[in-house]
């Protein structure tokens, strides 16, 4: 069985759950606390990241390569088109979600408000917070672009692209960032893409001292 060295709330090591939940790739997850550098782990990845996955015998570490690695080991389902172009358009997508939208929102509002708490780093920095508000408004107007023109946000395909959106978006909705009433399409699509079944473990994570809002798992909102 692969084992995934991760922590819940990280949209990373979401991104690579999803990708093998969606290809039936039965897995053990391992939280680690890889902050504080535990010699075991910085011997899986010295980078002191996850998330680390060892499957087929390799230890792997970022998710970017560990999800393309899925994607060529196990092809089906695809989560990435066979066209060129079209492929590109979801690798563009992934990087803006786990770049731009990263360093824009998520650290801005999930690490400030869990992971400062979690790691014993103090309290949150307010202007993040607001700087964090701000952009995800900016990104969700995005996505709503993206998704007047087309049925997922890479194209007439789900791919990992959407992936990549949902996973950071699931972590933040687990906090309450989320304004699901801005947009009518982003709803939607997170709807849909909330009741696959790869999606049931996100839904059903928990952690300590953050209980998640009512809504999170209810596939209806």
């Amino acid at each position: 069985m692969a084992r995934l060295f991760h922590v819940p709330l990280s949209p990373f090591c979401r991104k690579v759950r999803l990708s093998l939940a969606e290809k039936k790739i039965e897995v053990e997850l391992v939280e680690e606390r890889y902050w504080e550098a535990d010699p075991d782990f910085l011997r899986r990845n010295p980078a002191a990241k996850v998330p680390v996955l060892r499957l087929d015998g390799i230890m792997m570490s970022e998710s970017a390569p560990i999800c393309e690695y899925i994607e060529e080991t196990r092809p089906e389902p695809s989560l990435l088109p066979s066209d060129p172009v079209a492929r590109l358009e979801v690798r563009r997508l992934v990087s803006w979600f786990d770049d731009k939208f990263h360093h824009e929102v998520t650290a801005k509002l999930l690490y400030e408000r869990v992971n400062k708490k979690v790691m014993g780093q103090g309290y949150p920095d307010s202007k993040n917070v607001k700087a964090g508000a701000k952009a995800i408004k900016y990104h969700l107007d995005y996505m709503t672009w993206l998704l007047d023109q087309r049925r997922w946000l890479a194209g007439d395909h789900m791919t990992l692209a959407d992936f990549a959106a949902a996973a950071h978006l699931s972590s933040l909705d687990y906090i309450s960032d989320v304004d699901w009433n801005r947009s009518a399409a982003v709803k939607d699509w997170y709807v849909k893409i909330k009741s696959r079944p790869a999606f049931r473990s996100i839904l059903a994570d928990h952690v300590s001292g953050f209980p998640p809002p009512r809504h999170y798992n209810d596939l209806d909102f």
